[in-house]
Parts: C-alpha cells; sequence; structure tokens
C-alpha cells in the first residue's frame, strides 16, 4: 500500500501543474492508496484557505476520493460523517473530526460550537 502526501491530493484535484497532477492520478487511480485523516485535514485547510473553493465542493469531492475502492482510510464513515458536517457547520475540519469521533466515544472540549455539534449529535 502507497501512502500519500497532501500534495498528491492537492495536485491531482486543482491540476496546477500537469506534469504532477498525471503523477498524482496514476497513483491515486491504479494502485492501493492509505490517505491519513491529518493529509484530509490539510488538504481541506489549503482548499478552503488558500483557493477559496466552498465548504460543499470540498466535502462532495473528498467523499467521492474516499469511497473510491482502491483508497483506503482509518475509518471511511468517520471521515465521511467529518465532512458532512464540516459542509454545514461552521466549525474547523478537525473540530468535525472531533465531533464525528464522539459517536464512538467521548469527546471532551472546552469549545463551545464544537460542545453544540456533539450534543446535536448525541442528543
Amino acid at each position: 500500500m502507497i501512502r500519500v502526501d497532501t500534495n498528491y491530493i492537492l495536485r491531482y484535484l486543482i491540476n496546477d501543474n500537469q506534469e504532477m497532477a498525471e503523477i498524482a492520478e496514476n497513483v491515486l487511480m491504479n494502485y492501493k492508496v492509505f490517505i491519513s485523516n491529518e493529509i484530509f485535514a490539510e488538504v481541506v485547510y489549503v482548499l478552503e484557505g488558500f483557493y477559496k473553493i466552498s465548504r460543499e465542493e470540498i466535502s462532495k469531492t473528498l467523499i467521492e476520493i474516499i469511497e473510491w475502492e482502491n483508497i483506503h482510510t482509518l475509518n471511511d464513515n468517520i471521515l465521511i460523517n467529518a465532512l458532512k458536517i464540516y459542509k454545514s457547520k461552521k466549525l474547523d475540519f478537525v473540530d468535525c473530526l472531533l465531533c464525528a469521533y464522539s459517536k464512538y466515544d467521548d469527546v471532551l472540549t472546552f469549545d463551545k460550537k464544537l460542545n453544540k455539534c456533539i450534543e446535536a449529535k448525541n442528543g
């Protein structure tokens, strides 16, 4: 299995460097690839902050990638749930991950917005 970094995903999605985008596409499409939660968090941060892509588009696109048969993550359900929360709430992606984790584990925070998300998710 291959692990890719943030730049592989970004080059594939943004296609701002044709050579790198083609290499990234080949790897992402043709090999068993593991993408960690940290990489997804960084991809979300860059797509929203630098490229100004909407939360809805980021969520939709990354969920599609997670659902590819050859893409592996720590937990697809957590990531997909976090991306759905991210699309609809004004939380950063890491807080959305924590909110998604709260379905399975206790999550303690002093963050009022995150607590509201956790309560809504589990209430």
